[in-house]
């Protein structure tokens, strides 16, 4: 059956099983906001839509008077951008999915779209098309690509007009996004679609219903392709595809419909910050945690870097990626794939938490109990229970508890932020 351009019908549509198994992405946050490199990604409305000061002095500052936001796009250069080297890193992270912004609210598309003239990356700096390559790069490693897109941009002047109209108008929405949104997918035929910048107007102004109507009935990817839930100013966590609900969303219970949380290693910044300093920073057990904790909800895990101008992701960034990847390449097998269980957490403590696969569950445990005795008391043991850990050979000692669940004698394990004990034949 085709769907219909409403809400009813487009929500009715089975999210692609892809994106469930998947659990892990990587999120890239880079655009001309990388040049300036302070404060966040929201560069240009600080300084133009806000009129902080800070952001005042700090061009003042560092560049010659009379500069323009548009004055930084030539030193958006992507000269040590490797697209390779990058997909070789998420690959090594463990990313199933990876989402680059194609464009900010700063309005300056990292591919040549023909109606973003000279506000480009094949027009202006780079002179390369950022998606495309990337992309390229990604499906030779056989990982999943999102586009990250915002519906709006902060100063166009087709948008700024639609909304003097109370959105009455939709120039901004015929000429610009709409267009670009389709191109994107004709062009690139992308896995997932990951919008953002709905707030500002209702569904009727963003014509979100129509474009996911064609998306699902007759683009090239209309069986494969994911999207989220932004689509229009009251859509986030009611309508879409997957929820993402708000930025490091984390609802602390299990969802009933499928959903996401996106976050950071800088804890303040999407976008690269030349002034960022460690204790800003997401240290591998917190971002271990994170992980594991959404999962155990039902949710994916998205985390975010933001490369430099040049096209470098720094090597702080690459080593807490690549602690993550270890820590998957042994614990894997409790995240990929996997279901929540009919527990998620062991007893409302924050440190044992629970998924499944089949008839096999798996307890994450974050710190290593004393006496290295594991005490789980969801479980329900039979005579048939066995006990391994991923990561080491050979089975595990275990007894039934005195309260109920079970008594799980660990093995003397080197440190690390989360290890994993595999059930099989417990209820």
């Amino acid at each position: 059956p085709r769907y219909r351009p409403d809400w009813a019908s487009l929500d009715a549509r089975p999210l692609p099983a892809w994106f469930d198994q998947a659990k892990v992405g990587v999120f890239v946050h880079w655009g001309v906001f990388s040049v300036p490199a302070w404060g966040s990604e929201w560069f240009w409305w600080h300084w133009k839509g806000e009129h902080r000061a800070d952001y005042q002095n700090f061009v003042q500052r560092r560049y010659p008077p009379g500069t323009t936001y548009a004055d930084f796009a030539p030193h958006f250069t992507a000269h040590d951008f490797q697209p390779r080297q990058w997909a070789q890193l998420f690959q090594r992270a463990g990313a199933r999915y990876v989402v680059l912004t194609t464009k900010h609210h700063e309005g300056f598309t990292n591919w040549g779209s023909p109606v973003s003239w000279n506000w480009n990356s094949l027009d202006t700096g780079p002179h390369r098309d950022l998606v495309g390559e990337l992309g390229q790069a990604l499906r030779e490693s056989n990982i999943r690509y999102g586009l990250y897109h915002s519906l709006l941009e902060w100063f166009n002047p087709l948008y700024l007009s639609d909304k003097k109209s109370g959105f009455k108008t939709q120039s901004f929405v015929l000429k610009k996004t709409m267009p670009e949104l389709y191109d994107l997918v004709l062009k690139y035929q992308p896995d997932l679609i990951w919008s953002d910048g709905d707030w500002e107007a209702p569904e009727s102004y963003w014509n979100s219903t129509s474009f996911l109507a064609w998306l699902y009935n007759d683009s090239p990817v209309k069986d494969t392709v994911v999207v989220n839930d932004r689509w229009c100013n009251n859509c986030s966590c009611h309508h879409g595809g997957y929820y993402n609900c708000a930025d490091k969303y984390k609802p602390g219970t299990l969802l009933a419909h499928k959903w996401e949380m996106c976050s950071s290693i800088d804890r303040l910044s999407w976008g690269y910050r030349s002034n960022m300093n460690l204790a800003e920073l997401m240290d591998e057990a917190s971002i271990i945690e994170e992980l594991v904790q959404t999962v155990s909800f039902g949710g994916n895990y998205l985390l975010n870097v933001g490369p430099t101008k040049e096209g470098v992701i720094v090597p702080i960034f690459q080593e807490r990626l690549l602690a993550l990847g270890r820590w998957l390449d042994t614990n894997g097998e409790a995240i990929y794939e996997s279901k929540p269980w009919r527990v998620q957490m062991e007893n409302s403590t924050d440190t044992v938490w629970y998924t499944s696969k089949g008839p096999a569950v798996y307890a994450i445990f974050l710190i290593w109990p004393r006496d290295s005795v594991l005490e789980l008391s969801s479980p329900a043991p039979s005579p048939a229970t066995q006990v391994t850990m991923l990561g080491f050979a050979g089975t595990l000692e275990w007894q039934k508890s005195p309260e109920k669940g079970l008594l799980i004698t660990l093995p003397s394990m080197p440190p690390s932020p989360g290890w994993t004990v595999k059930l099989e034949g417990v209820k």
